[in-house]
């Protein structure tokens, strides 16, 4: 059954909602920019035993915060951003249930085998998740790295994931394209994650509201979950709130 993940996004040092194409080295086209700090979202999450969210540092600046979150909610987190063979053991130290992992797999724009089993050496393929986020292209969707501005080769479709579900625990998808936008997800991409993802597989990207939940059930058959982020109301938004996300997941546990 899906459920609802929850979510803190991190950007120089502070809890946001922001518009996920819009990243650059510049900044960001922000939705939301919380009061609080990611301890008080974790702690809220902890207290709502709403478990699998992910914290998100996008960019330098935001480990302190990050770590705050992970002590706070100790294994009830993932930790990705910028997460590396040398610094996953010390965020999974720190209390992540596991590390997410996407640009340190590519060199040069292509996926490395290599610093994937380097990576899985520090993690297990247990408590490694791999961040498969992407942009429409042509061909249908390639992963994007370096805070979704790069897009490699690497496409998503049936043979990439059920090659990669191989070597990790999870897979999380960010549609960059309409990360942040509240226009809706993307039906075809949550469609085929359903038919190919062989393990849990979360997506993000464009949920506005309750029927977002009902809509990936039905388009996934249940097998992929849903973050929202600038839609919910704990993140200023006006399509969904927090209350109702948990009504849902006791109801379809």
């Amino acid at each position: 059954m899906t459920q609802f993940r929850p979510c803190i996004d991190l950007h120089q040092g502070q809890v946001k909602q922001i518009v996920g194409g819009s990243l650059n080295d510049e900044g960001a086209k922000t939705n939301y920019v919380s009061p609080y700090d990611a301890a008080y979202y974790a702690e809220l999450y902890k207290k709502h035993n709403l478990t699998g969210g992910h914290v998100i540092a996008l960019g330098p600046g935001n480990k302190e915060e990050a770590l705050k979150a992970l002590s706070t909610w100790q294994g009830g987190l993932q930790f990705g951003g910028s997460v590396n063979d040398e610094n996953a053991a010390e965020f999974l130290q720190a209390g992540a249930s596991h590390v997410i992992v996407t640009s340190y797999l590519f060199e040069g724009g292509q996926f490395s085998w290599q610093r994937l089993e380097k990576i899985k050496q520090e993690t297990g393929t247990e408590r490694l998740i791999l961040d498969l986020s992407c942009r429409r292209t042509e061909q249908g969707w390639n992963i994007a790295t370096n805070r979704w501005q790069t897009v490699t080769e690497l496409a998503v479709n049936k043979e990439t994931l059920a090659e990669l579900a191989q070597h990790c625990s999870e897979f999380l998808i960010h549609a960059a394209d309409v990360e942040g936008l509240q226009g809706g997800i993307d039906q075809d991409l949550v469609k085929l994650l359903g038919e190919a993802c062989t393990i849990p597989v979360t997506y993000a990207g464009g949920a506005r509201s309750l029927d977002d939940l009902k809509q990936v059930h039905q388009l996934s058959n249940g097998k992929v979950d849903l973050t929202i982020g600038s839609a919910l109301d704990i993140f200023g938004g006006k399509g969904v709130t927090l209350e109702e996300c948990i009504a849902w997941n006791q109801q379809n546990k």
